[in-house]
């Protein structure tokens, strides 16, 4: 609890947002499906809407995610969606993370963060897409600091 209260760490409202969209995105790529960027984000009275974003190339998705987590912050939240003004996100997309011995694997990458708080990153390296309950993943693990985009 201590460190929650300084600004570090992740809470489990957090925690529970950023497995939920973890959760989704294997369920994509189980299906063989092609995984979007996808973005959850969450006001304090934990209504949660989610955006996708599939129609540039992933770095244009992965910025536009991102834009949209700043602008939901701005114009404190989206009444269309039911959303009040965001406390917390988190976005998943498909890329890769090179091994130890520099070779790239599949992976799930997902940015997290919350009013106030040290945001994050994670991968799970995956293997097996569109092989249905074939499909496997590593638990997350993690990738560093990222800029909060709520501020």
């Amino acid at each position: 609890m201590g460190a929650e209260k300084n600004g570090q760490g992740v809470s489990p409202e957090l925690d529970d947002l950023s497995s939920t969209l973890m959760g989704q995105a294997f369920d994509v790529l189980a299906e063989g499906v092609e995984l979007d960027v996808i973005l959850a984000v969450e006001d304090a009275a934990c209504h949660v809407a989610s955006y996708t974003f599939a129609d540039d190339g992933p770095e244009e998705c992965l910025e536009g995610a991102r834009k949209k987590v700043r602008d939901l912050a701005r114009s404190h939240g989206d009444a269309g969606a039911k959303l009040g003004d965001p406390v917390r996100y988190a976005l998943a997309y498909e890329g890769a993370v090179a091994d130890e011995r520099g070779a790239y694997q599949d992976a799930v990458l997902l940015e997290f963060g919350e009013r106030g708080r040290t945001s994050f990153s994670a991968f799970s390296l995956v293997d097996g897409k569109g092989e249905g309950d074939n499909f496997a993943w590593t638990d997350p693990a993690p990738a560093g600091e990222v800029e909060n985009l709520l501020g």
